[in-house]
């Protein structure tokens, strides 16, 4: 398997999740920094050094943001790939079937060349990225 989609979609959605509680982890912070009665050259440190950690959450948040859009784009490309190996694999399957009936209707008559690379045909697994690379005879 190349991926599932719906693990992928979980994940990303838990990666926006965690951004979101960083940003409201950093807006916590400031604002409690900011309503301390504290005064003074160490309070106005204290609060400095907070609004640049909060601003580092942000851009940590922002990480997890990029993070989930560029798995969201991977899922969209492995849906992709996964209905062009679904389809490539039905419609060599149906071929082969018709091969079947084919050379079952024909009886002791040999199949064509065509019919013949179908019926001795070795299926790759289901869902397995070689269905793209099957050849299928033209009709």
């Amino acid at each position: 398997m190349y991926g599932d989609a719906e693990v992928m979609r979980h994940r990303s959605g838990q990666l926006r999740e965690q951004a979101a509680d960083l940003r409201v982890l950093a807006d916590r912070l400031v604002g409690r920094a900011e309503a301390a009665a504290w005064q003074g050259r160490a309070a106005d440190s204290m609060r400095l050094r907070i609004r640049e950690r909060s601003a580092q959450l942000r851009e940590l948040a922002a990480g997890h943001d990029s993070a989930a859009d560029a798995l969201d784009r991977h899922r969209v490309e492995v849906e992709r790939l996964l209905a062009e190996i679904d389809a490539a694999q039905r419609r060599v399957e149906t071929a082969v079937i018709r091969a079947r009936v084919g050379a079952a209707a024909a009886g002791d008559a040999p199949p064509d060349e065509q019919d013949h690379a179908l019926l001795a045909f070795v299926p790759p697994p289901p869902g397995h990225r070689d269905w793209l690379d099957v050849p299928l005879p033209e009709r």
